[in-house]
């Protein structure tokens, strides 16, 4: 039996995950920003969005590459929000973003489609919507800004947060409006420097999706054999966590891998923008090092609840993956230079492995660069 013929990837993502729901429980549960008065935040939209232009000049400036020459002519792709408009604004992302593979989940297992409009189903796809939501609700008040590359193509900067973490770090605003868009300006020139780019995440997050959902029958088997080992390596004085056990369980190898694609590419974006951030010196950013600091700090003093929360996200594991991707790129930089560096938005080849994310020389001996300069300094 298969599937309807022509059912959309639109059809698909709607048929299974309630996106109003989605949309409901985010807007109930973000939570209201800094209190600004009508002229305060007009003025605070158009301070961000000089920022927004002005960044793009010391993001051509510090890496060379020449797609950035255009973007500073035209923002209008640039976005100042609100906490809402961002829930919003990622909750439309999510819906086109997982269409292919929902429809491909659909196509896959008719009976999905079968049983659309029984009570169950409805439930299901509600909560599925709801968690969505949930999620979008608590990020919508912690992300500063966001390149949205997949349907529409935009950067959004989220104007209470910046204000907010600028008020709570002390800090002067001009500076920290700059410092952050510095950093997301950086993801919009990655993007139209390799424009292939968010195709290829596309379909990687595709793939790893699709593969996910369709394994989800063999999944209690899977945990029950995970579960197995783990005892026997305890009884055996084995050393394998059973979170790695676990993950092994849910992943088959090709999701490992395609999950480990995905994550150095990841590193290699947020790293990257992390170098472009940190590279300015106050003759730009005056106060670039007092924030640098008090913005990590930031991190030690987080709630039990935040820390929990965050946790389960998995928003630690994107910290690292900042840590580690600037750590990549700054050492390729000191090695070979941003001019040989910059081959990296050529194609998906040029594109690092995890493993040469942690281990840079690796990297530059594939692409057959000679390091101009001792990684030991």
């Amino acid at each position: 039996m298969t599937a309807p013929a022509g059912i959309t990837e639109a059809e698909a993502s709607d048929l299974l995950i309630n996106w109003e729901a989605a949309r409901a429980t985010a807007a109930r549960l973000t939570p209201p920003g800094p209190p600004l008065s009508r002229a305060e935040a007009a003025a605070e939209v158009t301070a961000i969005r000089q920022a927004a232009a002005e960044s793009v000049g010391h993001v051509h400036r510090i890496t060379g590459i020449t797609a950035a020459e255009r973007l500073g002519e035209d923002l209008s792709d640039v976005l100042v929000v609100d906490r809402a408009g961002w829930a919003h604004a990622n909750a439309e992302g999510f819906r086109h973003l997982l269409g292919p593979a929902l429809k491909a989940a659909a196509e896959r297992k008719p009976e999905l489609i079968e049983r659309a409009g029984s009570t169950a189903h409805l439930v299901g796809s509600s909560a599925a919507g709801a968690e969505f939501g949930a999620v979008l609700g608590f990020l919508s008040a912690n992300v500063l800004g966001q390149f949205e590359p997949f349907s529409q193509q935009r950067l959004m900067l989220v104007a209470p947060n910046i204000v907010e973490i600028a008020t709570e770090l002390n800090v002067e605003r001009d500076d920290f409006r700059l410092w952050v868009c510095l950093h997301e300006q950086t993801h919009r020139v990655q993007f139209a420097a390799a424009p292939w780019l968010a195709e290829h995440l596309r379909e990687q997050i595709t793939r790893l999706t699709v593969n996910t959902m369709g394994a989800a029958d063999s999944l209690p088997e899977r945990l029950a054999e995970a579960a197995r080992q783990i005892r026997e390596e305890l009884a055996t004085g084995g050393r394998r966590s059973a979170r790695q056990r676990l993950l092994s369980a849910i992943r088959s190898p090709e999701d490992q891998q395609i999950l480990s694609h995905i994550t150095a590419v990841m590193s290699l974006l947020e790293g990257h923008a992390n170098v472009v951030m940190d590279a300015v010196d106050a003759s730009v950013v005056p106060s670039v090092k007092t924030i640098r600091r008090r913005f990590n700090d930031r991190q030690k003093h987080r709630s039990p609840l935040e820390k929990l929360i965050r946790k389960l996200l998995q928003l630690d594991v994107k910290a690292a993956q900042y840590r580690n991707g600037q750590s990549f790129v700054s050492q390729v930089v000191e090695q070979i230079g941003m001019e040989q560096f910059n081959t990296i938005w050529e194609s998906a080849e040029h594109l690092p492995t995890e493993d040469e994310v942690h281990h840079p020389e690796q990297w530059i001996e594939r692409m057959g660069f000679t390091p101009t300069r001792s990684s030991d300094g």
